[in-house]
């Protein structure tokens, strides 16, 4: 009887199988050899769950929001875009969003306290406008949000906005220049720029040097073209002085620049090394002196001088002469000289003392003195 329910069984087992084309649940028990190995296809697979990152991680910058926009024809805006070309003679105008806002623009509307721009400030937005545009007006205009405290304001650098603007002259591919001839100093620790930018955007510059007659080749390596700068000298060295030019090509038409007088300058940045030396530290009543204090340093910074005097109380009559000059000092060095010279006549008792001079720029300052005594 056992015999006749197990082929039953057996019999009703294929015939599922037939119909469902399962197979029952696998025993735990170790495969025999020559068993079907192949994975069942109907394997339950934990879903993965997508990972969300958090905006508000303290790790990711803040993300910049451009508040500028242009005035377009009839009345339009539209998003100010990085660079713009504008034909000279075209008024501009640009907003930027915010109660309190910050512009910059190019220094030569500074410069001349040009009448022809104006900044508004205004409930919701500020607001430039430039009108009667030249070609010297070429350059990056830029705004920003202010953040302040009382009266004390910072830039919030998630709100700004920027756009460098061509401003097309005919006969003028090259931003006009103040002067026919300029100087650029070289430094060997810092970038030296030919600012020979153009007013066309498409136009092909190249820069060459005068003596001997050679176009100078944009590497990339040592010197650099930037259309919003000029040619960058990336690592200054001595051998890059010289007089050079620039030369642009558009529309079938070319233009030369002014010419730059490239001078190697190696001076040490900081406060004036400042020297002092009177005519004579030994007098008798009568005599007359004079006090020279020198600086050397480089060759673009300037130089101020201050003067204290045993006479200086009773008013004691002097004269004071500034000067400066450029010099050569070997393997084509230039540095600037500037000396100050106190002259006193017919000297008095009261003249006798300390003779203190103080020279100062912009890194600083420093103080040097010498006596003058009656013999």
């Amino acid at each position: 009887m056992n015999v006749w329910l197990l082929l039953g069984l057996l019999l009703v087992h294929e015939a599922l199988e037939d119909v469902t084309g399962q197979h029952p649940p696998k025993s735990k028990s170790p495969k025999e050899p020559g068993e079907n190995r192949i994975k069942p296809t109907n394997k339950k697979v934990k879903p993965k769950i997508p990972k969300i990152k958090d905006r508000d991680s303290a790790d990711s910058p803040p993300k910049t929001q451009s508040i500028m926009v242009q005035m377009m024809e009839k009345g339009r805006f539209q998003k100010a875009a990085a660079t713009l070309s504008l034909m000279a003679g075209q008024a501009l105008e640009l907003r930027c969003k915010g109660s309190k806002i910050g512009w910059s623009y190019p220094a030569y509307l500074d410069t001349f306290k040009d009448s022809r721009l104006s900044v508004r400030q205004n409930e919701r937005y500020s607001q430039l406008t430039l009108l009667n545009s030249t070609a010297a007006d070429t350059g990056e205009f830029s705004c920003w949000g202010q953040l302040c405290t009382g009266y004390v304001c910072s830039k919030d650098e998630t709100k700004t906005g920027s756009t460098y603007i061509f401003f097309t002259e005919k006969g003028e591919l090259f931003v006009p220049s103040p002067s026919y001839f300029d100087i650029v100093y070289l430094y060997p620790d810092r970038q030296a720029v030919v600012p020979c930018r153009v007013t066309v955007l498409s136009a092909k510059v190249t820069l060459h040097r005068e003596f001997p007659a050679k176009e100078i080749p944009a590497n990339g390596t040592d010197i650099v073209y930037d259309m919003k700068r000029g040619f960058v000298y990336l690592q200054p060295r001595s051998d890059h002085q010289g007089v050079v030019y620039c030369k642009a090509e558009a529309g079938g038409k070319s233009q030369i620049s002014v010419k730059y007088q490239l001078l190697y300058a190696e001076v040490p940045s900081g406060p004036p090394s400042t020297t002092i030396l009177a005519s004579s530290n030994k007098v008798q009543s009568g005599d007359d002196i004079s006090v020279l204090c020198t600086v050397l340093g480089e060759p673009d910074v300037e130089v101020e001088f201050r003067w204290i005097y045993p006479g200086q109380k009773d008013e004691r009559p002097v004269t004071i002469q500034d000067t400066w000059r450029l010099i050569h000092r070997g393997l084509g060095h230039t540095t600037r000289i500037s000396q100050s010279v106190m002259a006193v006549e017919d000297l008095e008792t009261i003249d006798a003392g300390y003779y203190i001079c103080t020279a100062q720029n912009l890194r600083g300052q420093t103080t040097v003195a010498t006596t003058v005594e009656f013999s």
